[in-house]
């Protein structure tokens, strides 16, 4: 019997936040904000430091970023969608795996991260089923239905 492995979000500051540097993983840092990857675990065996971090206070005001940059791979968001920004994160992640892999990629590249209005899902799906972008289908584990894509890359 296989142990089921979740990604969840938690938010931290100050002494809570150097805490968590202790556990295995990797930090990234982007124009002063940090992000902590750390190596999966089963649900059940969430390590304490963690499990006292905050749930809430990841909502993101919605922005306007424009026009993605020349020769940078996209993710697109399916906008039609409503997920947490924890969610989407994931989700994002799981693109950028996806795709360095498809393309066999040694390092994941800087992507760019938009919504998709509905148009222009229809025509990235379309692409995703050629095989000229790469969907990530969600298992349904918490806020969409099974099989559900969540976000499209594309070069």
């Amino acid at each position: 019997m296989t142990t089921p492995i979740r990604k969840i979000t938690r938010r931290a500051r100050g002494a809570y936040w150097d805490a968590v540097q202790e556990l295995p993983g990797v930090t990234c840092e982007v124009d002063g904000a940090q992000v902590r990857a750390l190596l999966p675990g089963p649900v059940d065996e969430v390590p304490k430091v963690v499990s006292r971090l905050q749930i809430g206070g990841t909502d993101l005001e919605p922005d306007e970023p424009g026009e993605p940059p020349p020769g940078v791979p996209v993710i697109w968001l399916n906008a039609a969608l409503e997920m947490t920004v924890g969610k989407a994160a994931a989700q994002v992640g799981h693109a950028a795996m996806l795709f360095a892999a498809v393309h066999t990629f040694t390092e994941v590249p800087p992507f760019a991260v938009r919504n998709a209005n509905p148009a222009l899902w229809a025509t990235l799906c379309t692409a995703a089923d050629r095989g000229d972008a790469v969907a990530v289908r969600d298992a349904g584990f918490t806020e969409v239905e099974p099989g559900t894509i969540t976000c499209i890359a594309t070069s």
